[in-house]
C-alpha cells in the first residue's frame, strides 16, 4: 500500500468492521502528518477523511470551537482510534451529521454516540429508518432537521440538499466556516442542477468516484442486477461521471478535490486520479489540487480556510431541531 506523504507515520490496526459483504478487514492505516502545521498560527477550518470506501466512511470537520463527524461507518473502536491520531477525543465531538442510513455510513454510531452522548444530526426519514431497523435503536440524542434547511453547529454553518441515491432521504452538504467553504457529496447516482448550484462556490469538494466503468462491467463477483443498480440514477458515480461534475464547477472557486468512496473491487486510486486529471487537463486546468481518500489511510488535515480567533458566540437555538420520538 503506498504512503502518500514522505513524513507519514505508519501505524497498524486490526479490527472487525462492517461492509456490504460482511467481511473481516485487517485495517492497515497510514497516518499522514500535516507538514504545514507549523505555519497554521491562525485558527483554521479543516477536513480530515478518517476512512472512505466499501468498509466504512467517516470524515472529521474541525475548527477551534467545533468538532463534527460526517457519517460514522467505521467501528466505534476505529473511530476512536482515528480521532485520537487527529488529536480529538470522542468526548470533544459536537455531533455527527448523516448523509443517509446505509451501514457503511452509520455502523459505529450505536456504540460511539450512546457511550459518549454525541448528538446525531439527520433528517426525519433517516432517523425513523435507523430506529425502526434497530441500527441506532438505543440512541436518544437526535437533532432532526428538514432536508434543504440551513443551520449551524457551533461556528460551522451547514447547508443541506437532496441527492439521488437508493436511500430514504439521502443528503449532500455545503459547510462554511470563516473564509472556507466545503462541498460534500458521496453516494449518488447522478448530479442534478440543484446540486451543481449548491456547489458552485465551494473551494474544496469531496466527491465519490465509486467505480471504473470497465472494471464494473468485467467484474465476475457481482450479478447483473447489482451492476445495474450501481450504474443507475440512484446508484453511484463512476470516475468519469465525477470528472464531469468537477468540470462543471471550474468556473467557480474550486481549487481542491478529494475523491472518495472507491469500490474495493471495481476501482483503484490510480484509475480515479488519472481519470480526473485527464479531464482537467483537457480543460487546461493543471493546477488543481487532487487527493484520493481510501479505506486504510487517514488523509492529511486539509486546510479549508481561516476562522476568527477568540471566543465563539453561539447564534442559534437548539429549539431549531426536533427530537426524534
Amino acid at each position: 500500500m503506498p504512503i502518500i506523504a514522505a513524513n507519514s507515520i505508519a501505524i497498524r490496526f486490526i479490527d472487525e468492521t462492517v461492509t456490504d459483504y460482511n467481511f473481516r478487514a485487517d485495517l492497515s492505516i497510514f497516518i499522514c502528518a500535516n507538514s504545514n502545521r507549523a505555519n497554521n498560527f491562525r485558527p483554521v477550518f479543516s477536513l480530515t477523511m478518517l476512512g472512505s470506501g466499501s468498509a466504512g466512511n467517516s470524515a472529521l470537520l474541525a475548527t477551534n470551537h467545533c468538532k463534527v463527524l460526517v457519517d460514522g461507518g467505521l467501528s466505534a473502536r476505529q473511530l476512536a482510534l482515528r480521532l485520537e491520531h487527529c488529536g480529538v477525543t470522542p468526548e470533544q465531538l459536537d455531533g455527527v451529521l448523516l448523509t443517509h442510513e446505509h451501514g457503511d455510513h452509520v455502523f459505529g454510531l450505536e456504540v460511539l454516540c450512546r457511550k459518549f452522548d454525541v448528538p446525531i444530526y439527520c433528517n426525519r426519514l433517516t432517523a425513523e429508518t435507523l430506529r425502526c431497523t434497530g441500527l441506532l435503536g438505543q440512541i436518544r440524542n437526535w437533532r432532526i432537521f428538514e432536508t434543504g434547511s440551513e443551520f449551524s453547529i457551533c461556528d460551522i454553518a451547514v447547508q443541506t440538499f437532496p441527492v439521488p441515491h437508493d436511500a430514504v432521504d439521502p443528503l449532500g452538504f455545503v459547510f462554511h466556516a470563516g473564509s472556507g467553504s466545503l462541498g460534500f457529496i458521496t453516494d449518488l447516482g447522478y448530479v442534478t442542477k440543484l446540486i451543481v448550484e449548491r456547489l458552485r462556490h465551494v473551494q474544496t469538494l469531496v466527491i465519490e468516484t465509486n467505480h471504473d466503468e470497465k472494471l464494473l462491467q468485467n467484474d465476475t463477483h457481482r450479478p447483473w442486477p447489482v451492476k445495474q443498480r450501481i450504474q443507475s440514477r440512484h446508484g453511484h458515480l463512476s470516475n468519469s461521471a465525477a470528472a464531469g461534475v468537477i468540470e462543471e464547477l471550474l468556473p467557480g472557486r474550486i481549487d481542491r478535490v478529494v475523491l472518495g468512496h472507491l469500490s474495493r473491487d471495481c476501482n483503484t486510486p490510480t484509475l480515479a486520479l488519472e481519470t480526473v486529471r485527464a479531464s482537467l487537463a483537457k480543460c487546461g486546468k493543471l493546477d488543481m489540487e487532487i487527493h484520493c481518500a481510501t479505506q486504510f489511510e487517514i488523509t492529511p488535515q486539509f486546510r479549508i480556510g481561516e476562522t476568527e480567533p477568540g471566543p465563539f458566540q453561539p447564534t442559534f437555538e437548539n429549539a431549531f431541531f426536533q427530537n426524534a420520538r
